[in-house]
């Protein structure tokens, strides 16, 4: 980078820019050490029990303190979600008293925040040019988030294992955890499972009727759209075809209506999933992994999110022309570039 090399160093003449990385959160949360044992802590206290939080390996604790050690300048790439905002000050809370001067939080005025929607050299530059701050309000969102998941899952697990034991004999209780997220989901995946098992398939009829004219032909929809009676369907049937003189169709309206179909929307990460699962039949465990690589790549913006509007900061038509050259959908790529592209 230059002019300036650093933009919130502009008199700088030059700056050195040592770059690293996290793998995901660099704490997890747990219950100090009185509080682990089953015996002695009955599942109820663990609701107004203190959490620490302990860091998930050693290893990188100290990476990002030597790393830190003696910098003017800490700047923060992480993911532009909740949790990439609170794995921030995850790392600021390992290295932001190891700065140059030392004094910890009063160096906060020497840390900022890279905000970015897709890894490619135009995003990039763009955020390093715009430097904000972390968002503190989010990363203690995602606190909130872990020490109530800790603390119901935890007390829940307990509870329920203590509960079950010796009750079922084919039942594995050495633990049975109990998760917000994963044992509501287990209920609906039980509930439809259950409805499939027990669903009794009961055979329906419709009448279809295509009237053909000069060379076109033209269905007609039933009104009852289906019936469970065969023996009414039949009826009507045979009125039809024995009816004297014959049946005729007659058209008495005709109504011609305008439709406009909208340009498809960037797609949230629940729309993602969803149009694979139906479309590609690729599980959202793949889906996931192979949206990350690609945004890794560089050829997707950030995948989990919930909007479904594209950044001012993301490059569409330098993302277009890397796809300029595909045999397969590169002339249509071509032609958006030369006509013009919409941004949602």
């Amino acid at each position: 980078f230059t002019s300036p090399p650093f933009p919130k160093a502009p008199n700088a003449s030059k700056c050195k820019h040592k770059v690293t990385s996290v793998a995901g959160h660099v704490f997890s949360v747990d219950f100090p050490s009185q509080y682990q044992s089953w015996d002695a802590v009955d599942p109820a206290e663990l609701f107004h029990a203190p959490v620490v939080k302990k860091p998930c390996k050693g290893s990188v604790v100290k990476h990002l303190q030597d790393e830190a050690r003696g910098v003017n300048f800490i700047v923060l790439w992480m993911d532009c979600d909740r949790e990439g905002e609170n794995i921030n000050f995850e790392v600021l809370d390992c290295c932001m008293h190891l700065m140059s001067g030392g004094g910890g939080a009063t160096h906060y005025d020497r840390v900022y925040r890279a905000h970015f929607s897709a890894i490619n050299p135009s995003d990039i530059i763009k955020a390093y040019q715009s430097l904000g701050k972390p968002d503190k309000n989010q990363s203690l969102s995602v606190d909130a988030r872990q020490e109530l998941d800790l603390k119901v899952g935890v007390a829940f697990s307990r509870f329920q294992t203590r509960f079950f034991q010796g009750r079922y004999g084919d039942l594995d209780s050495a633990v049975l955890s109990y998760g917000p997220c994963q044992t509501p989901t287990l209920g609906f995946v039980v509930q439809r499972h259950v409805q499939i098992e027990t669903f009794k398939p009961e055979p329906y009829w419709v009448l279809d009727l295509a009237v053909l004219k000069q060379g076109r032909i033209c269905r007609a929809t039933w009104e009852s759209g289906r019936s469970f009676n065969q023996n009414k369907v039949n009826s009507l049937v045979i009125k039809c075809r024995e009816a004297d003189p014959p049946c005729k169709a007659r058209v008495t309206s005709v109504v011609s209506k305008d439709k406009k179909q909208g340009r498809p929307t960037p797609m949230n990460t629940v729309a993602l999933l969803k149009a694979c699962s139906k479309a590609l039949g690729i599980g959202p465990h793949a889906a996931m992994q192979t949206a990350e690589r690609l945004y890794l790549s560089g050829y997707l913006s950030y995948p989990r999110t919930e909007s479904t509007a594209y950044p001012k900061s993301f490059d569409i038509a330098g993302t277009l022309r890397q796809q300029a050259g595909d045999n397969r959908w590169g002339s249509y790529v071509r032609d958006l570039l030369s006509e013009g592209h919409n941004k949602s």
